[in-house]
């Protein structure tokens, strides 16, 4: 076979290997044991979010070998490095939650820093958690270099009783339990089943939505995103993504060329039409902050507002990620938003081929099982809603896959409260009554600070049996495994002066999914008035440290939650100095 030519004078590798001032450099390298022609050859970094915190991190460092031998047989040499992971299930329901949105940036900044450091010419980047998706398709799109993402994989479903079960189902019959209707003992089953394997959490949560999405931009390779992390094809997969980013390299096609506004809005088709998570609505628009696009969260939602509802995954439907799989994956899906004329088939993929090219090679078809046909969708519109009016002028957002359309309409008094510990001890105490609007403020990006995901709350609610009975708004967020009537994203946020911040026990909500309405029936004099008395925004107890500093930068949710100026801003290309 024939090398490669790679022009090392045009790579940003070449500020730490070639020529005799950079001796010193290559000494380094030799010390590691590469060889004269590793060290002439182009650098790619390998970045993976491994760790020990959480099963849908543990297998990447597996996954990371086989990527790595991919970019040697494309003659790259791979160098790995890791990043941090905030797993959001074990974050869950305390301070630690705090540090999850934030821990997105991080990753971004640290990926960034990294490449930079060390003038790697191309990345692979391997993820498997809620945050650290976007995170690592943030400092590919930032960085602008030739880039692939690979997911680590879901996890499979536990069984117990003949059913397939989640952490989801864990997490509901917490609040059964403080119901009175789930044992002690029942719980100790349950919670050794529900996990069996490495993996994210499996269904269409965060992780999993933001898998589709990688595929649905073209960072992904097609259905790389599917298969459950302890399948062995997850290691094929790897290391046919180190082979494509040498041909990306190669054809100096960058992850700007393949991330675009309309490779977006194809993302945000596939979260809609597979009830994904809201947090796509806060991430989508960030990833397009990186390209300097503006993409905001009334862009999702336009988007969201159209596309049917056809594939039928948990929370709200019956399927987890590996049934998605086995059905076929995001090209069938895709297959099936082409059909209804609602994607854009120009745009370029990381294969180097365009998604209508993908999907012209695609010959399974919708099974109506777990995939609908998109011409006999669940619903007409998207299991995720966007919401406005005088409660959130910058817009707020809602799942509804699952739920029937007069399930959509809820009028009720608020019950306020001004952090989630506080919603979640009345919730467990019962302090609430049915037919009322739960108000959980603060919780915002700067105001948490974190932007918290309400998990513990709404599944207590839904453990005991009041998910249909009660609605909730946040100004925090919730997480991909909520159901039931759960608004969050309200922006502004309470801290910001938002109307959240000004609402009062009693006060009339109305959240209508249908016609996109969120309002408080109190007049614009009366909230002038509040706003006038208001005491400004809550004191937190972070008054130094990552979260301090995260609080004092974090831009609006509805931008994405974003912590620097963006593409917009740039002086340089990474790549080109």
């Amino acid at each position: 076979m024939l090398k490669r030519k790679f022009d090392k004078s045009r790579l940003p590798s070449r500020h730490v290997t070639e020529g005799p001032a950079r001796a010193p450099h290559r000494s380094y390298y030799y010390a590691m044991g590469m060889s004269e022609e590793e060290i002439h050859q182009p650098l790619v970094g390998v970045a993976t979010c491994w760790n020990e915190a959480a099963p849908c991190n543990i297998a990447l460092s597996r996954q990371a070998q086989a990527v790595k031998m991919g970019v040697s047989q494309g003659e790259g040499t791979p160098r790995e490095f890791t990043t941090i992971t905030v797993t959001d299930g074990i974050a869950m329901g305390h301070e630690g939650m705090r540090s999850s949105l934030a821990s997105r940036e991080a990753i971004a900044d640290t990926v960034e820093l990294t490449m930079r450091g060390h003038c790697y010419d191309a990345l692979v980047g391997l993820a498997g958690c809620d945050k650290s998706l976007p995170g690592m398709m943030m400092a590919m799109v930032r960085l602008n270099v030739p880039s692939v993402f690979i997911y680590g994989g879901s996890i499979l479903p536990g069984r117990l009783d003949g059913k397939d079960v989640t952490v989801q189902d864990v997490f509901e019959a917490v609040g059964r339990h403080q119901a009175g209707d789930y044992s002690d003992e029942q719980l100790a089953v349950l919670e050794r089943v529900a996990c069996p394997s490495a993996g994210a959490c499996g269904g269409q949560f965060t992780a999993n939505t933001m898998a589709c999405v990688s595929e649905a931009m073209g960072l992904a390779l097609p259905n790389s995103s599917g298969a459950p992390a302890p399948y062995e094809s997850r290691d094929q997969y790897g290391e046919a993504s180190g082979r494509a980013v040498m041909d990306l390299l190669e054809k100096n096609i960058r992850a700007r060329d393949i991330v675009t506004l309309k490779s977006l809005q194809n993302a945000a088709r596939v979260v809609a039409c597979t009830g994904g998570s809201t947090n796509a609505g806060l991430h989508l628009p960030a990833i397009a902050h990186e390209a300097g696009i503006d993409f905001f969260l009334d862009d999702v939602c336009e988007i969201f507002r159209d596309t049917p509802y056809f594939v039928d995954l948990k929370p709200g439907g019956q399927f987890v990620a590996k049934d998605l799989y086995e059905a076929g994956g995001v090209p069938v899906v895709m297959k099936e938003l082409r059909k209804a004329g609602l994607l854009h088939e120009d745009c370029l993929t990381v294969t180097g081929r365009s998604i209508g090219e993908e999907l012209d090679l695609v010959e399974r078809e919708a099974d109506g099982r777990v995939v609908h046909p998109v011409a006999t969708p669940i619903t007409a519109t998207g299991g995720v809603v966007g919401l406005k009016g005088n409660l959130a002028p910058q817009g707020a957002i809602v799942k509804v896959a699952g739920m029937a359309a007069e399930e959509q309409r809820f009028t009720g008094p608020a019950r306020v409260f001004e952090c989630e510990e506080d919603a979640f001890a009345a919730v467990k105490a019962r302090e609430y009554e049915e037919g009322e609007v739960i108000v959980i403020r603060n919780e915002g990006p700067a105001g948490g600070p974190g932007m918290r995901e309400m998990l513990a709350t709404t599944a207590a609610l839904s453990g005991q049996g009041m998910g249909k009975k009660v609605a909730l708004i946040t100004d925090g967020r919730f997480s991909g495994a909520t159901r039931g009537f759960c608004v969050g994203h309200v922006g502004p946020e309470a801290a910001h002066g938002g109307p959240i911040a000004l609402i009062r026990n009693g006060d009339m909500i109305t959240i209508d999914a249908i016609g996109g309405e969120l309002s408080v029936d109190v007049s614009d004099e009366e909230l002038k008035a509040r706003r006038d008395a208001w005491q400004g925004p809550r004191e937190t107890i972070y008054a130094s440290g990552a979260l301090w500093k995260y609080a004092q930068i974090v831009g609006e949710t509805y931008k994405g939650a974003v912590t620097h100026p963006g593409g917009k801003a740039e002086k340089h290309v990474y790549m080109d100095l």
